[in-house]
């Protein structure tokens, strides 16, 4: 067990050195996202290249471990609780009433890419190998199977580095990837059932098939309504601890709770995560949540991406380089057309249907799970598993660049996001003698608020602004060089003038000081004067 422990620490310590060097000369040098250095990183110190290596008596760093995950079940425990820490995080970072508002758009876009890519991998098989009888047989199910997931995990992590997760396209994509991960694992139980009826001649449960679909469709959906309700009400009563990291932390235990039931209910564990993360973020702490996990996770999912990048084993790759190339490209088809062409009758233009069909394409940890039971059946043999592999590399490493590139410009929505609340808000203005006077009221307001329980946290822009919230109460606070306004709702807005007014109040008690101040100028020569006579008693 200590050679075990030893060998984990050492291997942490690689990974992380290798990512974080390899994921900032891609941001830095290369303009590509992190990710992507991340996922490279994996590769080249992974079991299959480098990491195979014997280094004296210590033998290989990354010994490659039977089965479908190449390394050992520590490091990949480990890398589990980064995919956790990732979606947890993505969710609070998601506006819910736009996720809320975009999720019907979002399941038409998910169903076209399931079916689109599910008979374009199914038919191609078939078309390709002729052994391969019929779109029903194993081998074509199950490579039908593997084109339809989504890796949620590469998503959300480049639309976090480009801020944008809550954008119509961002939220489109990450509910149409979860809606994808639910329907494989739902296809995944018809398609072994299907299987077995092939390669044994029983026949089919479709009763056992159905309660495992009704069963993963009915804990998603439980789960995201529960969530939504229960989080205010929990939130509450963790402000009684009077710990912003307690609470934190208990937040990320319940997305650990959660994720594990996700697995018991047949579901990927990141998708209880994401609802548990999506369910905290309209509460009044979720930034204050967000900046602590995000903390955490800047060690963690480093380790899930390099995981992943360990599991492209060329040598397996190398031996169907041809049909696998064909194969991922026939993959990216179904998802840009199957996910895109849905998403222009949905209310996306043309940018908006590349942007989706782009942030659909990566595969992930869900494609390997799907293959790696077709492995261990028998559906599947060792060269369809390399084709499985080679797209889920071909789609880690052309995705992210080409998601980003999509990302530029303007929107991809044809309609004009209006806020719901924006006709009921006020804006109270004042205007100071000087910047430094503005910014020392603004910072005044901000202790007197935080004084009554709100929490503040910073927001992006050309203009610096704040939102000040409590509960329902929310507030954006703005400074433009020396004006200062307040934006509150019209039932609010007499307690955002008197939080202001008394403010101010204080703040004329405190100039009233200084004037009162015998000479303040001579208190500062006196400063100064003792301060060389104290040197000079020094140097004597």
């Amino acid at each position: 067990m200590a050679h075990e422990m030893m060998l984990l620490a050492l291997q942490l310590g690689v990974i992380l050195v290798a990512t974080k060097l390899n994921g900032w000369f891609f941001s830095r040098k290369l303009k590509q996202p992190r990710v992507l250095g991340e996922l490279v990183a994996g590769m080249l110190i992974g079991p299959y290249v480098l990491g195979a290596i014997p280094l004296g008596s210590l033998g290989p760093l990354f010994p490659p471990v039977g089965g479908t995950i190449p390394v050992s079940p520590e490091l990949y425990g480990i890398a589990t609780v980064g995919s956790i820490l990732l979606l947890f995080t993505s969710g609070l970072e998601t506006d819910l009433p736009t996720f809320l508002r975009f999720s019907g758009k979002a399941s038409v876009v998910g169903f076209g890419g399931v079916i689109a890519s599910f008979f374009l991998g199914a038919g191609i098989t078939v078309l390709l190998h002729p052994e391969v009888g019929s779109i029903m047989a194993p081998e074509a199910l199950f490579l039908g199977t593997i084109c339809t997931a989504t890796s949620i995990g590469i998503t959300a992590r480049i639309l976090g580095e480009i801020r944008r997760i809550s954008s119509p396209e961002g939220v489109t994509i990450l509910a149409a990837a979860v809606l994808d991960d639910v329907i494989s694992i739902i296809l995944l139980s018809v398609v072994v059932g299907i299987s077995a009826v092939s390669m044994g001649g029983q026949a089919i449960a479709w009763g056992s098939i159905g309660m495992v679909a009704l069963k993963a469709v009915g804990f998603w959906a439980i789960c995201m309504i529960v969530g939504i309700i229960a989080a205010p009400h929990v939130t509450k009563r963790l402000k009684g601890l009077e710990s912003l990291g307690v609470m934190a932390e208990i937040s990320f235990g319940i997305a650990l709770l959660l994720a594990g039931l996700s697995e018991m209910a047949g579901l990927a564990m990141i998708i209880g995560a994401y609802i548990t993360g999506l369910s905290f973020s309209q509460t009044d702490v979720s930034m204050e949540i967000t900046e602590r996990v995000k903390a955490v996770g800047e060690y963690f999912i480093p380790v899930f991406f390099a995981v992943m990048g360990m599991m492209v084993d060329f040598q397996a790759v190398g031996s169907v380089l041809g049909f696998g190339i064909l194969f991922s490209l026939i993959a990216f088809v179904g998802k840009l057309v199957g996910c895109g062409l849905p998403s222009l009758f949905v209310g996306f233009n043309l940018r908006g249907a590349l942007r989706i069909g782009a942030g659909m394409l990566p595969r992930g940890e869900v494609t390997l799970i799907v293959a790696g039971i077709g492995l261990a059946s028998g559906a599947i043999g060792p060269d369809m598993f390399g084709v499985a592999v080679m797209t889920m590399l071909l789609a880690s490493v052309a995705a992210p660049p080409l998601l980003v590139q999509t990302f530029k410009g303007g929107s991809g929505y044809r309609e004009q996001l209006v806020e719901s609340d924006g006709a009921s808000m006020v804006t109270i203005e004042l205007e100071f003698p000087s910047e430094r006077t503005a910014d020392f009221v603004r910072r005044s307001l901000s202790d007197a608020f935080r004084s009554e329980g709100f929490f503040i946290r910073a927001i992006e822009g050309s203009v610096r602004s704040w939102q000040i919230r409590k509960e329902d109460m929310i507030f954006v606070m703005r400074r433009r060089t020396a004006h200062l306004e307040l934006a509150a709702k019209h039932e609010h807005e007499a307690f955002a003038r008197l939080m202001m007014l008394e403010t101010l109040v204080d703040f004329q008690e405190f100039v009233d000081s200084i004037k009162s101040m015998e000479q303040p100028e001579m208190m500062g020569a006196g400063l100064l004067m003792n301060m060389f006579a104290t040197q000079q008693a020094k140097e004597d």
